[in-house]
């Protein structure tokens, strides 16, 4: 019979990271954007950190994560995307069950090109 020898547990700070990382490499996001100041303190247990909004229970994770999506990325299937993504990593990473994964798609980038009118064009 194996006996427990201890716990483990992991910081919030690395959920963050995880997330942030996971957030980061999907396609169509060009950065996280901060949560936006009167939804800091909704989650119980929450801590806003560089675009995540991380609350921690007994049933498992809560989280806003707040984007900033590259102009040609399709806003529906980005938002699948990070929210399968997301939940995936929090679940196989610490192996705590995730409730749900809010996106917010706060803005979008344009490169300066492409905010400038075509040669040609009336501005």
């Amino acid at each position: 019979m194996d006996e427990l020898q201890g716990k483990v547990t992991v910081a919030p700070s690395v959920l963050t990271t995880i997330v942030r990382l996971t957030a980061l490499e999907q396609e169509g996001v060009h950065r996280l954007a901060p949560v936006p100041r009167p939804m800091r303190g909704l989650l119980t247990g929450g801590r806003a950190d560089e675009g995540i909004l991380l609350g921690i229970g007994d049933n498992g994770v809560s989280l806003e994560l707040h984007v900033v999506a590259e102009a040609n990325a399709n806003m529906l299937k980005l938002g699948d995307t990070l929210q399968t993504e997301v939940t995936r990593a929090i679940e196989e990473m610490v192996g705590l069950p995730v409730k749900c994964v809010d996106v917010y798609i706060d803005d979008v980038f344009l490169s300066p090109d492409e905010g400038k009118p075509s040669p040609g064009q009336a501005e």
